[in-house]
């Protein structure tokens, strides 16, 4: 059976940034034969996410992913249809779903390393369980629960980097959700704050490449920042939380500025801003979807029912073919998605 498949070339060095010639695309046979409790699946959808970035390092510098190997084929959640079984859990045509799928157009998978999907719970849209309503969807909701400290009635701030991406734009509509009264989204052009204003509910939206970012932020939170939604890091961070209350809370979710850096996880804040902390009571916590496991299912149902409902908006950004995966994955480094970059590999 011949198939493509993108293996590991080379990795791009600390303070690089990743390039198409780290990625090789190959065609090959499918040799591998089947055993009990396998099956064979046709890739329907690969996601490109952010902390993939890590796994081009060697040293990931986080202890819950492993690096990508030299000459092997990478992986990253993925979402197939069977086409034949060794198991009698999975038949031919069910749809499954995978966190490690390997970036093929076909690939022999072990049955109880998959979980079966339904694609009621989004209204056929299947790309959605890798975003909104999967682990990008849970990230937000979660990270927002849990790291957030809404109070209802408490006329609270919440400020988003990254908020045009997939996980900010979930983020904003959520602390609209759970009661937050003035949302703030920080992206990179004006087509997406345009978007997260007239599109997602977000009240108001800010270009960090425009200079004056501090003054513009400090004019529309005049009672400062309550609750910080932190995907970026960096400057952009240190200027938001600079301008926190007393006793807020800094939701830890990506540091996507930092990634191409040769520097710890999470990243070490500049001296101003770590004393900053300290004097304000400010909570910075890493937050780690994987920690809240026995929570999946009933927030995979909220996040379902507002989708279907209309209360939570799915912004996404498709390339087709596997051959396009690398490059939708620089570019997703790079800001050139609105909301999920998902590479759509067959039909």
């Amino acid at each position: 059976m011949k198939i493509q498949r993108v293996v590991l070339a080379s990795r791009p060095g600390n303070d690089r940034e990743p390039m198409a010639e780290n990625f090789h695309l190959e065609h090959v046979t499918l040799s591998e034969e089947m055993t009990e409790g396998q099956i064979l699946a046709r890739t329907l959808f690969l996601s490109v996410d952010p902390y993939l970035r890590c796994r081009l390092n060697e040293d990931t510098g986080a202890d819950y992913i492993q690096p990508w190997t030299i000459s092997e084929v990478v992986d990253s959640g993925g979402i197939g249809v069977v086409e034949e079984s060794r198991t009698t859990e999975l038949v031919p045509g069910d749809l499954v779903i995978s966190f490690n799928w390997p970036w093929q157009t076909k690939c022999i998978l072990n049955g109880s390393s998959l979980k079966k999907l339904d694609p009621n719970l989004v209204d056929g849209h299947l790309s959605h369980f890798l975003g909104a309503v999967g682990l990008t969807g849970l990230t937000a909701l979660l990270g927002i629960k849990e790291k957030g400290h809404l109070v209802s009635g408490a006329n609270q701030t919440m400020v988003v980097s990254g908020a045009a991406g997939a996980c900010g734009s979930l983020a904003g509509q959520i602390g609209n959700i759970l009661g937050c009264s003035y949302i703030v989204g920080i992206c990179g052009t004006d087509q997406k704050c345009a978007v997260l204003m007239s599109e997602l509910g977000f009240h108001n939206a800010l270009n960090y490449k425009e200079e004056g970012l501090a003054e513009k932020l400090r004019l529309c939170c005049p009672n400062g920042v309550d609750v910080y939604f932190d995907n970026v890091g960096g400057e952009i961070s240190d200027t938001v939380i600079n301008q926190m209350n007393p006793n807020s809370h800094i939701i830890l979710c990506g540091q996507i500025s930092q990634y191409n850096k040769d520097v710890p996880y999470p990243p070490p804040l500049c001296s101003r801003t770590e004393a900053f902390l300290r004097e304000n009571n400010i909570t910075r916590e890493r937050f780690m979807v994987l920690n809240y496991t026995e929570q999946f299912d009933s927030c995979i149902a909220q996040l379902s029912q507002w989708m279907r409902t209309g209360k939570l908006k799915v912004k996404e950004t498709i390339v087709y073919g596997l051959e396009n995966t690398a490059g939708a994955f620089i570019s997703m480094m790079t800001g050139g998605n609105i909301g999920k970059q998902i590479v759509q590999v067959s039909e």
